[in-house]
């Protein structure tokens, strides 16, 4: 099995006890990648959360987008379609799931595909979206619904 580790690094700027501290903070990963994040200022109003940053449950919108855009393009080479683009407009629905308890209760991911001379018909396209989405690891680890939306 293999292990992922993500540093999460923050620090006070003196307004902790008052409640207004910033919630900016910085991702590092292992590879060297830093990414500025902060809570969602649809949580957190500004100043105290950075609208620049992205927020956990972006991260997460744009995990499962990106695990079910690296599946399906495996899944595609194997089948003999030439991928040549590949976009998602992901979209995370945050929602009550009892008191005082909210989640991200939907992922829709609405890719755009394009191939370089013939791709797969309408329902083998169906297809290798739903094998993606069975073998992607982040939506298996998810209990969240996840819905895609392909043209």
């Amino acid at each position: 099995m293999s292990r992922h580790v993500a540093h999460v690094d923050w620090q006070s700027d003196g307004a902790f006890l008052a409640g207004r501290y910033s919630r900016r903070h910085v991702w590092r990963f292992d590879g060297g990648a830093e990414i500025a994040a902060s809570s969602s200022p649809h949580v957190v109003p500004e100043p105290m959360s950075d609208p620049a940053g992205v927020d956990p449950e972006e991260a997460l919108v744009a995990s499962v987008a990106s695990c079910h855009m690296l599946w399906f393009l495996d899944l595609a080479r194997q089948a003999g379609f030439d991928v040549v683009r590949y976009a998602d407009e992901a979209e995370g629905v945050m929602g009550r799931i009892g008191p005082g308890r909210m989640a991200l209760s939907r992922i829709v991911l609405r890719p755009s595909i394009e191939f370089a001379g013939e791709g797969p018909d309408p329902e083998r396209l169906a297809r290798l979206h739903e094998e993606a989405h069975e073998r992607c690891f982040i939506a298996n680890s998810l209990r969240t619904e996840i819905v895609i939306e392909s043209p």
